[in-house]
């Protein structure tokens, strides 16, 4: 009988999975994979997370690691063939500074630009009948812009080959970019533009997106990667 396999629940169209799914599969440490329906979450899911979102990694001892950046940690400390944990310049400390501002302000103009709707009545800059959703819009396009200037300089991020900021937050920017397609491509960020290209053009990044059957409980998920 084959060992028992870390539980990864995934959802294949959230950023925040899809990076957790990019550093495992490069790791090249496998797991069984149980893609879930958001509107009808399995209970397996919430007994290990109450907080109910993906991605969420059930190690073999029971450990849960329900962070996507603590998850893409996890994976690389066991395996990190392309050295993503150690940037081909600046610091690591750098590279999660990045992170955080992609995870922090980024993201919620991201939500507010792609999901106006949903903020109607917030407080702060919304608006009391939804967010300003070109506003939010134009912040997220400021720190694009900043992302465009470091990646004139070179090919990635953090210097002449991929790091783990590179695949932390190439999903957020896809989202952002999916919005409004056209508005994205016609914005003069060349290299910020080759860049995400080159990671969504990727067999890695296609790998990651396959299409799964969603999980059901008492069955056995698919291996991945």
């Amino acid at each position: 009988m084959s060992p028992p396999l870390p539980v990864l629940y995934s959802f294949r169209r959230c950023p925040y999975a899809m990076r957790a799914r990019l550093a495992i599969a490069a790791s090249g440490q496998t797991c069984e994979l149980r893609e879930i329906v958001l509107r009808s979450k399995p209970a397996e899911m919430l007994q290990a997370s109450p907080k109910g979102t993906v991605p969420v990694l059930v190690d073999t001892d029971g450990t849960v690691v329900d962070q996507s950046l603590d998850i893409m940690q996890w994976a690389l400390h066991r395996n990190d063939p392309g050295q993503w944990l150690s940037p081909d310049q600046e610091t690591a400390d750098a590279m999660f500074a990045l992170i955080a501002e992609n995870d922090g302000a980024f993201k919620r103009n991201l939500d507010r630009y792609k999901y106006p709707d949903r903020y109607q009545g917030a407080a702060g800059s919304d608006r009391a009948n939804g967010a300003d959703a070109i506003a939010e819009r134009d912040a997220g396009a400021a720190w694009l812009r900043g992302l465009d200037t470091r990646l004139q300089a070179h090919a990635w991020l953090f210097g002449s080959r991929p790091c783990l900021a590179d695949m932390a937050i190439a999903p957020f920017v896809r989202q952002f970019a999916h919005t409004d397609a056209a508005w994205f491509a016609a914005q003069d960020w060349p290299a910020l533009q080759a860049w995400l290209s080159s990671i969504l053009d990727s067999d890695a990044f296609a790998h990651v997106m396959q299409k799964w059957t969603p999980w059901a409980s008492g069955t056995q998920g698919v291996a991945f990667p």
